[in-house]
């Protein structure tokens, strides 16, 4: 197997396995059918991204001239990726509002790591944005895998679109973008770290989007995924995790806030969905300390340590915290962004070096 720049495949989705897995143990029929097919379908492109060749920039017809090269493909609820084109870069919008959310999703990311930190989309040097829209049916799950977005639409009863959530859009394309700097391995806290990143920067682009102060946003990510059913807000929440849902069908939302919580498991990549909530908040916590655009300051400081060349693959949460201390310093000096940072990851209880 041949990676392009030593990059590993890596299959990443927005919805954990143990949402999935819950989900699969309910009584009816119609909830928990979909969550098993989907938990199938995820396990087989899984194994599929570990059998295939990622595709890197120089493989692609990359155009680096600042900007997007988006193409929206139907999958009509079959598997075949990409499917069908539906609409390239400049077409105007058509009827279905599942292809225009999605081009609109890839275009808000494109513009928050353009504008915010001078990247060209997600491997810095003009790489088109290709996605599937309608996968499967009843598909519970948005992904990245390696080459490309790819969204559901979700059963109805406990998750609608997934092109509905701009940060879900946001999230997943992130993950392209650790694949092409820091590449940080998909397990235990180097994974945690890796969902956090994509957190955050999904995150940054809804709260760029909707033109958000750190105050104003809602620091929720995947609001409006959930169906009326269910009783929760989102997936996650970065300000207060292990608050998103607790619904009698999904559980508790089992994220923990601080390191007193860590939940040690080999479920989910060594539990990589659950403790990013700990990185999670510490973002949040700097970032709403500091006010204003939190992707002007606390995410610049983020940004530079994720394609800094200094972050290893196998980095833990004490690595990456005094990374970005470090990297606070450097670029605001001793002012109240290092302060910010440093109070943020001493909250969660993650020290630095």
């Amino acid at each position: 197997m041949t990676i392009h720049g030593g990059f590993e495949p890596v299959f990443c989705t927005i919805v954990p396995p143990h949402v999935l897995d819950k989900l699969a143990q309910a009584e009816d029929p119609a909830l928990a059918g979909p969550a098993r097919r989907t938990l199938q379908r995820d396990a087989f492109e899984r194994t599929q991204r570990r059998l295939t060749t990622v595709i890197g920039a120089s493989a692609v017809a990359a155009v680096a001239d600042g900007k997007p090269q988006r193409t929206i493909h139907d999958a009509r609820h079959g598997t075949d990726l990409p499917g069908h084109k539906v609409r390239g870069e400049g077409d105007k919008p058509g009827k279905d509002a599942t292809v225009n959310r999605a081009y609109a999703g890839l275009g808000a990311t494109f513009e928050l790591f353009l504008q915010a930190y001078r990247r060209d989309s997600i491997d810095g040097d003009g790489l088109p944005l290709n996605a599937t829209v309608h996968y499967d049916r009843d598909y519970n799950n948005a992904f990245w895998n390696g080459e490309q977005m790819v969204f559901g639409d979700g059963d109805g009863e406990i998750f609608l679109d997934f092109t509905i959530p701009i940060d879900v859009i946001g999230h997943e394309l992130a993950h392209g973008v650790t694949q092409y700097t820091a590449n940080l391995t998909y397990f235990g806290q180097p994974g945690a770290l890796n969902e956090s990143l994509s957190d955050v920067f999904g995150a940054l682009i809804k709260q760029y989007t909707l033109g958000q102060t750190a105050a104003e946003a809602d620091w929720l990510i995947g609001a409006g995924l959930l169906a009326p059913r269910v009783t929760g807000t989102a997936l996650r929440s970065m300000k207060a995790p292990g608050t998103a849902y607790d619904d009698d069908v999904l559980g508790k939302d089992p994220q923990p806030a601080t390191m007193d919580d860590f939940v040690r498991t080999g479920r989910d990549n060594g539990g990589v969905h659950i403790n990013s909530g700990i990185p999670n908040h510490a973002f949040y916590l700097a970032a709403t300390a500091l006010g204003g655009h939190a992707w002007e300051r606390a995410g610049q400081v983020w940004y530079d340590v994720l394609t800094g060349g200094e972050l290893r693959q196998d980095a833990m949460f004490v690595d990456f915290a005094t990374l970005t201390v470090k990297a606070a310093r450097e670029r605001f000096g001793d002012g109240e962004e290092l302060d910010a940072v440093s109070k943020g990851w001493e909250q969660v209880g993650v020290r630095t070096l």
